[in-house]
């Protein structure tokens, strides 16, 4: 069976939930306004590409390669990122819609979270260590046996990280960001002084 390669390509205002993204290998790619919705991406990579406003809610990610990718103003409810390729795994979101997806287990250092929100995600035993948290929303998000190390939380809200089950060395928070470390202890914080 002949593997696609597309490199330097364009791919705009396409719904591949009628028309299926061909399997192979897609480098350097641009994809633009494109709706992958419930689709199957399972075995495709994509290398140096950026997605933009496109919706991935529900895409199966099996086996999928991302490698160097940038999202930008992307829809992406519910994908289960662990199930991604591991080789390689690496990408930036900006401006992304993520809620209730699940980076479990995964080993995604140096990410970057650019206002993105962030709702009920399960970073379970994920290895963040060097990721910013750049104006992101983590209402609901489970950290549970995660490397934070050096991670940056300075301008992220509503995030809840237990510094018992975690790995916090060196990560950086506010000092409005107090409150999300101490939520367990029901504990008031006034920090209007």
């Amino acid at each position: 069976m002949k593997n696609n390669y597309l490199e330097n390509i364009t791919f705009e205002n396409i719904n591949y939930t009628l028309s299926h993204l061909e399997s192979g290998d897609y480098e350097q790619c641009t994809f633009k306004n494109c709706d992958f919705s419930n689709t199957d991406l399972s075995g495709i990579r994509f290398t140096d590409c950026e997605i933009i406003a496109c919706n991935l809610s529900l895409a199966n990610l099996t086996k999928t390669a991302f490698r160097n990718i940038k999202f930008l103003d992307c829809k992406m409810l519910g994908l289960l990122f662990e199930s991604c390729n591991e080789f390689g795994l690496s990408f930036q979101f900006e401006n992304c819609i993520l809620n209730h997806t699940s980076f479990y287990g995964t080993k995604i250092r140096k990410t970057k979270f650019k206002s993105t929100q962030l709702h009920e995600v399960d970073f379970t035993t994920c290895d963040l260590s060097y990721a910013v948290f750049d104006d992101c929303d983590l209402s609901g998000a489970t950290f549970d046996k995660t490397i934070l190390e050096h991670a940056d939380f300075r301008t992220a809200i509503h995030y809840s990280i237990d510094p018992e089950i975690n790995y916090i060395t060196k990560a950086k928070f506010s000092i409005f960001g107090i409150p999300g470390l101490l939520e367990k202890y029901d504990i008031v914080i006034d920090i209007t002084n």
